[in-house]
Parts: structure tokens; sequence; C-alpha cells
């Protein structure tokens, strides 16, 4: 296993693999890697030649400095885990300088409104960073695959759109979310959480298990209202939204169609820690 921190380096490395004409898999990660993150590398080796993840924790994308100071980096621990999985991956754990070359900002894209839905409401210039920080990632590992995860839905959806408009020839491809056996959704910001919050955090998943129920006979409406009232009565968990979307606009559903496929997304606070999770509802 290599690990590699200047982009030149696993350029050179990559190169190697490109004249063999061998398939390139990449899972860009924030680090603080849990068994979600490993199940995305275990697919990508099981379809590609060579396998490269990032470790990367991107400042473009936090609207809130707080959020991005307090963002957990384990580069250490990441990577004895990585270990585990395969010797032949490649690290790619760039500096903020290899990324961004003395400029530390984001690009402007335009994802035919996915970024004004959901998540774009609550954390302007997010999607912004996140584009520009992926599309980097696909300039400097040009990978055949690249593999994201179903948690964070909306992303998946702006990747997808990034690829097709910029004309990126990568195939994006969707895993399912992974969750802890009480149903809370896997993710990093889990190892903030406060005893008490991570007793109390399945209930989101929980909710929204009852609303995908509640969906077959209920409208979005009913069903929106019922999620709201679940969390008014919560004493620990505050929310901020809870959404049912159309999963191509991502824009939120005022009548039902048989021809459609629906979400609901959810953000909740667990004290000053930020879930999402989502769930298909028909």
């Amino acid at each position: 296993m290599e690990v590699f921190s200047e982009k030149r380096d696993i350029i050179a490395t990559l190169d190697t693999y490109k004249a063999k004409q061998q398939t390139i898999g990449f899972v860009p990660t924030m680090g603080a890697l849990h068994q979600g993150h490993l199940a995305l590398v275990e697919k990508a080796t099981q379809n590609n030649d060579v396998v490269v993840v990032s470790i990367f924790v991107n400042p473009t994308q936090f609207n809130n400095p707080d959020d991005l100071k307090k963002y957990p980096r384990t580069l250490e621990k990441d990577i004895s885990l990585l270990a585990t999985l395969s010797k032949d991956l490649l690290i790619y754990a760039p500096t903020v300088e290899d990324i961004y070359e003395g400029k530390t900002a984001s690009e402007s894209f335009d994802f035919d409104g996915l970024e004004f839905e959901m998540e774009g409401k609550f954390r302007q210039g997010h999607f912004d960073g996140v584009g520009t920080v992926v599309k980097r990632f696909f300039d400097i590992i040009k990978p055949n695959n690249a593999y994201f995860g179903e948690k964070d839905f909306q992303q998946l959806q702006i990747i997808k759109k990034l690829v097709k408009k910029q004309h990126i020839p990568v195939n994006v491809i969707g895993c399912k979310i992974h969750r802890e056996t009480n149903g809370l959704a896997m993710s990093s910001r889990n190892t903030r959480l406060k005893p008490e919050f991570i007793k109390e955090a399945p209930f989101i998943y929980k909710t929204l298990k009852t609303a995908k129920m509640y969906f077959g006979t209920k409208s979005a409406n009913w069903v929106t209202s019922w999620v709201e009232k679940q969390f008014a009565n919560h004493q620990l968990l505050k929310l901020e939204y809870f959404i049912i979307a159309d999963v191509d606009t991502l824009k939120l559903l005022k009548r039902k169609s048989k021809n459609k496929k629906y979400r609901g997304f959810i953000a909740v606070y667990a004290d000053d820690v930020r879930l999402i999770d989502n769930i298909a509802l028909n």
C-alpha cells in the first residue's frame, strides 16, 4: 500500500496502470473512516484493477468554520484500517496547498437547481465546494469508476450532474447506506456524539421507517407534519428539516405521481452535531 501527499507522485504512479489499460476505481473520503467507507472501498476493489482512496478534509465545502475545525482527523488510524482490506490500495492524502495551490476558493457551478434544494438552503456555498474538490480529484486521478454513499444522496445526484455537464469520462456509482445495528446511519460525525445522544440518535431512522409506512396511504403533507410532531416532542433531538422530494429533481413533492420515485430527507441536530439521513419511500 502506498500513501501519497503530492499529486505529481500519484499521477506518475497511476500513469503506469493506465499504460497497461488497467481500470482505476476512486473512493473520495474526508477521513475518520468507518464501515460505510470500507464497504465503498471493497466494492471498488472488486470491480477495478487498482483503487485510490483520498483522505482530505475539504475546507471549501464547510460554511461553518467551527464545523471545519471540529471535523475529526485520524489519518494514521484510517491508513491502518484500509490496510486490513487490501495491501494494494493507493492512498492520496494531500495538503490543502497541493489541491488548491494557494487559492483556497470554490468555483461556481450550475447544477440545474439541484444545489438550491435541501442542504443547499441550509449550507450556502456547500455544493460549489463539493463540486470544486471532486472535479479536481477527477482531474488528478482520472478514474474509470467513482464510488459515493447514498447517505449524502443530494451530493451523489450533484456529482452525477457535474460529470454530465462537464463531460468528465467517469462512471459515478451510488452505494447503499450503511447503518449501525441500531439503525443510525454511519457517519464520521457520529464519533462526536455524547453518550446520551448516541442513545437517542436511532430515533431518526426509526422515524424515517414509520414515515415510509405512512407514505403508502397518506399525503406528503400529512407525513411531513407527522415527522415534525415527532421531533417537536423529542427532548434532545432538534429537527432542522424533513422533506419528501423527487429523486431526480430533488424538488419538494406536492402531489404524488405513480411514475416518480421519492425519498424522505432529514437533517437533525444532536446537540452541536448535525446528522443527515434519507430513505426511499416507494
